[in-house]
C-alpha cells in the first residue's frame, strides 16, 4: 500500500493514500480504517477519514508511555508505527456496501434550483432528472453536517457551480449539486449547494445508533417521486 504520513498539529498526523477522488483511493481508506478498528492503538483518541485521507489524533503522553525510546518525539513514534503496520496490508477482496434508496420529489418548491441547473447545462428539467437518478453513486465520506453524505458518481452533464450566495436555513432531505458532487442535507443547515429535490427520508436520527442513515461505502440509488408520495411519506413517518 502506498501512502505518505505528515505531522498534523501537536497530537496529529495524516495519512495520505491517494491523490485523486476514485474508488481506489477510498478502498485504501477503508483499509487503514478497518485497520484501525481491529487493532486499536492505546494511544489513538480518534481518526477521521476522508476522501483520500485518514486524520489521527493521539495522546502524547501515551505515545511517550511506549517502550520503544528511541523517538524523541510522540509525533516520530506514531508515525514509525504507521509506517511499519501499513505496509503490511495486502491489498483484500473488495467488499460490497449497501445499497439505500433514496426517494426524491424533484422540482418545484421541493427543489428550488432544478430551473437553473437544467438552464446551466442546456437541458431540460426532466433530463435533469433523468441523468440525476442514474448516476452510480459512492457514498465517500461524512462530514460537514452529522449525517452529511459527500456522494461520488454524478454525471458531468448535470453539473453546476455553487450558488455565489448561500442560503441562510436549507431544510433536511434537499438534495443539492455543487460541482460536480451530489448530496443530501441531513438536517436544516446554511448551504449554498443547488437544490434539485428533497427526500422524505430522514438521514440523522440522533436518537439511534447509528445516528447516520449513510455510511462511507454505501452505494445510493436515486429514485423519483411524486409529490403526492412525498407527502404520503411524511405523514407516515410523523
Amino acid at each position: 500500500m502506498e501512502f505518505n504520513i505528515s505531522p498534523l498539529g501537536d497530537h496529529g498526523a495524516i495519512i495520505d493514500l491517494g491523490k485523486t477522488i476514485d474508488e481506489e483511493s477510498h478502498e485504501r481508506v477503508k483499509q487503514v480504517t478497518a485497520f484501525l478498528n481491529d487493532k486499536p492503538f492505546d494511544w489513538l483518541i480518534e481518526y477521521i477519514p476522508a476522501f483520500t485521507t485518514v486524520a489521527l489524533f493521539y495522546d502524547p503522553v501515551k505515545v511517550m508511555e511506549q517502550k520503544d525510546k528511541s523517538f524523541a518525539l510522540p509525533y516520530e513514534i506514531v508515525r514509525a508505527t504507521i509506517e511499519k503496520e501499513l505496509p503490511k496490508l495486502g491489498v483484500g477482496e473488495k467488499k460490497q456496501g449497501r445499497v439505500v434508496e433514496i426517494p426524491v420529489c424533484y422540482g418545484g418548491d421541493l427543489g428550488p434550483d432544478l430551473t437553473q441547473v437544467a438552464r446551466h447545462n442546456d437541458l431540460t428539467e426532466e433530463e435533469v432528472i433523468e441523468i440525476h437518478t442514474a448516476g452510480d453513486y459512492l457514498v465517500y465520506m461524512i462530514g460537514f453536517a452529522p449525517g452529511f453524505p459527500y456522494i461520488g458518481g454524478m454525471k458531468e452533464e448535470i453539473a453546476t457551480p455553487r450558488k455565489e450566495e448561500p442560503r441562510l436555513s436549507i431544510p433536511a432531505g434537499s438534495v443539492g449539486i455543487a460541482g460536480s458532487q451530489t448530496g443530501v442535507y441531513p438536517i436544516e443547515t446554511p448551504g449554498g449547494w443547488q437544490l434539485i429535490g428533497q427526500t422524505p427520508v430522514r438521514l440523522f436520527k440522533p436518537d439511534q445508533e447509528p445516528p447516520s442513515l449513510l455510511h462511507a461505502g454505501d452505494k445510493v440509488v436515486f429514485k423519483a417521486i411524486t409529490r403526492s408520495e412525498f407527502d404520503t411519506y411524511k405523514e407516515e413517518q410523523s
